[in-house]
């Protein structure tokens, strides 16, 4: 499944030129990912964090392509690319909705620990079957 929301550029996200700030895209990213987890566990950030789940970023690679300007509307898609069991990795793409020009393009590693930042040894449910069928629907399509 590929999580996909919009939203406009704003000038708190842009630079001195009214072009977005290479953060911006950063943050827009993380709330893919905090969404797509939202939308296919039911669990927000607050529900995982009671359940001593939090899920850092370990290794992010991202391709600035263009850049959005001041009221764009940007389109954000996000899906899991690979599980492994500790990690999952995301695929997430950004672009401009009027055109689908594509602004970034970012693999993103996350992986589960506990609140004293303990890593779990495998990632935890819900999470982990969630992940596993996400790969396994890709692989299948």
């Amino acid at each position: 499944m590929k999580h996909i929301f919009e939203t406009k550029v704003y000038f708190s996200d842009t630079d001195n030129y009214g072009v977005v700030w290479h953060g911006t895209y950063l943050r827009w990213m993380e709330m893919g990912r905090v969404e797509f987890c939202k939308d296919m566990t039911g669990l927000t950030l607050k529900d995982l964090e009671a359940k001593d789940i939090l899920l850092p970023v370990s290794n992010i690679n991202i391709k600035y392509k263009s850049s959005a300007k001041l009221e764009d509307i940007v389109v954000v898609e996000t899906e899991v690319s690979d599980y492994t069991g500790l990690t999952a990795t995301f695929k997430q793409t950004i672009k401009s909705k009027e055109t689908g020009k594509v602004y970034t393009v970012a693999s993103v590693v996350i992986v589960a620990v506990h609140a004293d930042a303990k890593l779990y040894r495998q990632m935890p449910e819900p999470l982990a079957s969630t992940f596993e069928k996400e790969v396994k629907c890709q692989i299948s399509v």
